[in-house]
């Protein structure tokens, strides 16, 4: 079977598809039916922080396989959910946890717990910000600080106002007393891989306790290990109502999680938010697994090859500073803002073997598996001045 060409005409056509089909991976490599092998910067897009054909994944998946419950229903409980929540409420010093299976998903589950929060109060609204992303369903999309996403679809979620990112003036000139929440994401990925200022999140975090709002963080892309600790808030060290999870949290399989701090942690009661497959057996098993491994020596290797990677990065960037503009990011979150198009790079980076994508207009990203290692940051290196010469 041509995989390419089927799935040209069996598949909606929401994504703009490179023709490549990939069968198998190791490492931070992965291979296509062609046998032509690929690292991978891409890593799912933050999802597969743990690589390919990790031993780990593939022990607990199939232990949970062999005891032969693939699924049970959550007016009961079982072993691995209970697990995965009393593991990820410790680790995040959460209260509560909700599981559901996309990151829109738990940002819908946000959405609501927020205004329910609100509704005792007479208040309704939420902010968030422009170039912000918590994804494709209604509220998700409508919480999207991006036109382009929203084109097509009016009338929008009502009561979602949005604010200039690390701006503290301009959230000061929309919040008002009917404000429930407000929506942020620590590092905001998809709007161009941009680290919100200290200050900033600091002053959210004051308004929210001035005004009774529920202060949220998508840690949706930036959470699980990604920015070099557990989650992007924890390098502020400025703690939020809710955060959500998603992309590596399962390990590969679908897994989300709304954590609940303090004040939101008894807003819903049962019958108020439901997911038919969340807290799968399998999947919170997967995510205990991966949380292990970060707790076990992972999170320093992430700082430490993510420090050498935006080093090398930089270096480049000065050396080629008529194309490259600026390098950001934390841990292995990282973006090359360039001067042309994106798409340019990754096409030639895909020439030689090495996948990335973009963020924004202008960023080349790149969020490998966790567990990159320096050689293989150099190859990537390597690669890019060879590029960045030829322009």
């Amino acid at each position: 079977m041509n995989y390419v060409e089927v799935g040209q005409n069996v598949l909606l056509k929401t994504y703009a598809q490179i023709p490549i089909c990939f069968d198998r991976g190791e490492g931070c490599y992965l291979y296509d039916v062609d046998n032509n092998k690929y690292l991978d910067l891409v890593g799912g897009i933050a999802v597969n922080a743990l690589g390919y054909k990790n031993e780990k994944l593939i022990n607990k998946a199939t232990q949970v396989l062999n005891e032969g419950i693939f699924h049970v229903s959550n007016l009961y409980y079982n072993k691995y959910t209970v697990e995965a929540a009393a593991l990820l409420t410790k680790v995040s010093q959460c209260e509560r946890v909700f599981f559901a299976n996309s990151g829109a998903e738990a940002n819908e589950g946000a959405l609501k717990l927020a205004r329910k929060y609100g509704s005792k109060k007479g208040k309704s609204k939420i902010l968030s910000f422009e170039h912000s992303f918590h994804g494709r369903t209604y509220g998700a999309v409508t919480l999207t600080g991006q036109e382009k996403y929203h084109k097509g679809f009016y009338p929008m979620v009502p009561d979602i106002a949005y604010a200039k990112y690390n701006d503290i003036d301009s959230v000061k000139a929309v919040v008002d007393d009917t404000f429930a929440a407000i929506f942020v994401e620590p590092i905001q990925g998809e709007g161009g891989i941009i680290p919100a200022k200290p200050e900033f999140l600091q002053f959210l975090r004051e308004l929210c306790d001035a005004k009774d709002m529920l202060l949220i963080y998508d840690c949706v892309q930036c959470g699980i290990g990604r920015s070099g600790k557990m989650f992007a808030w924890q390098n502020y060290n400025v703690k939020p109502d809710i955060m959500t999870l998603a992309k590596a949290l399962g390990g590969g399989i679908p897994l989300s999680a709304l954590c609940a701090y303090s004040k939101a942690a008894n807003v819903f009661e049962p019958g108020d938010h439901a997911s038919t497959f969340g807290g799968n057996p399998i999947s919170c098993a997967l995510s205990t697994v991966v949380i292990n491994e970060l707790q076990n020596g992972l999170l320093e290797h992430v700082q430490e090859v993510g420090l050498y990677f935006a080093d090398s990065l930089k270096k480049l960037a000065k050396k080629y500073n008529q194309i490259c503009s600026n390098v950001r990011g934390m841990g292995l979150m990282l973006g090359l803002e360039v001067q042309v198009a994106p798409k340019l790079i990754i096409e030639k980076l895909r020439e030689k073997g090495i996948l990335a994508c973009s963020a924004g207009y202008d960023v080349v990203r790149f969020v490998p598996p966790l567990i990159i290692t320096n050689a293989e940051v150099d190859i990537v290196i390597s690669a890019l001045d060879e590029i960045l010469s030829s322009l």
